[in-house]
């Protein structure tokens, strides 16, 4: 194999050299995280975008080993937040200049849930005069429900695959096929054909997880040509029943500092998407989503949920942000992004440039 300096300059990488990079020790990590900051610098630039988060129900019909919000975890206080206080955050973000928002939900796939959000698309292009981009991540729906939403406003999916190893996943969740690997897969190739920019993503550190299958998803998101990236470290919750494995998982730390391995190589691996900063990597090391910042994400999420509901979004433990309005979350991220040495492209949508090149 190559000598790991040589790897850093591949423009494409077998699977053994990605886990080569994925194992960097001290000395290599720091010569990783400086090649992807400089290729994150010559193709996307050192814009970061913003992504208003607003998490506007924790009702779900999933019921997912690892997540705090499924549906048979009968200590979540179940919410669902109004078109009003919907819309109120969506406009925060407009005068505010976020470039877009996020509306995020647990799975539910009603007609009645998806003529709420059919509406709740039309205005908030309505309220902000068609400036504010939207990204919605509310699961797996029909293909004609993807193409009623895209028409309706939204322009950008985030679906997470949280692990593209088909074993893997069918240990993370539970054995039926409300929960299919492939119906998964499926949702994302409809997505594509849709229009949409699409995003996926994974955990870190997961029990029964290896490099390898790290490695592989990497190799996964370029063969599926995704346009954004959510990824960020596994961080246990004590009601669901994957916490029952945690004594084989990597320390937190050990699980931050492979999460950002796995950003600044995906940066090396896929230039031109759009990589997230995780909101979980603050969640272990306070400064967690600057230095992600430094060694290749780009988009970064203020969350705008009002504050009396966020302590029942908790898909993890420990979530940061609970008690911080949308005023001060924007505040302390201006701050946080200007500290990691980036630029905030206000009013912009940040679109992906891998999908403008894919089109």
């Amino acid at each position: 194999m190559k000598p790991f300096t040589d790897i850093l300059q591949n423009k494409e990488f077998t699977r053994e050299e990605l886990v080569k990079l994925l194992s960097a020790g001290d000395e290599e990590r720091r010569q990783l995280f400086v090649q992807a900051q400089l290729v994150k610098s010559e193709t996307v630039g050192n814009k970061v975008y913003l992504r208003g988060l607003i998490e506007f129900s924790n009702k779900c019909g999933k019921d997912c080993l690892y997540c705090g919000i499924r549906k048979n975890n009968n200590k979540v206080v179940r919410y669902e937040l109004t078109d009003q206080e919907i819309l109120e955050a969506c406009r925060f973000a407009w005068l505010n200049r976020f470039g877009s928002v996020v509306l995020q939900s647990g799975e539910i796939s009603s007609p009645t849930f998806v003529k709420r959000i059919d509406l709740l698309l039309q205005k908030i292009k309505e309220l902000s005069n068609g400036e504010l981009g939207i990204t919605l991540s509310c699961g797996e729906q029909s293909a004609e429900t993807y193409q009623q939403w895209r028409q309706s406003g939204t322009h950008r999916y985030l679906l997470r695959i949280e692990s593209s190893n088909p074993e893997l996943y069918r240990k993370i969740h539970p054995d039926n096929d409300f929960h299919s690997y492939e119906r998964r897969i499926q949702a994302i190739r409809d997505l594509k054909e849709c229009g949409y920019q699409v995003g996926t993503g994974v955990m870190i550190g997961l029990p029964f997880q290896t490099v390898y299958d790290l490695a592989d998803d990497l190799l996964f998101f370029k063969a599926i040509e995704v346009d954004m990236v959510g990824m960020g470290p596994y961080i246990e919750h004590e009601d669901t029943p994957l916490y029952e494995f945690r004594e084989m998982i990597k320390t937190k730390q050990e699980r931050f500092d492979l999460a950002l391995k796995m950003v600044a190589t995906l940066r090396l691996l896929m230039p031109d998407i759009n990589i997230a900063a995780a909101t979980a990597l603050q969640a272990i090391d306070p400064a967690g989503r600057e230095k992600a910042l430094t060694i290749g994400a780009n988009i970064i999420m203020p969350n705008l949920t009002p504050c009396e509901y966020r302590k029942e979004y908790q898909l993890y433990e420990d979530k940061p942000c609970l008690d911080e309005d949308a005023e001060m979350c924007r505040n302390c991220l201006e701050a946080r992004i200007e500290l990691a040495g980036c630029e905030i492209g206000y009013s912009e949508w940040g679109d992906s440039k891998h999908f403008k090149r894919r089109q």
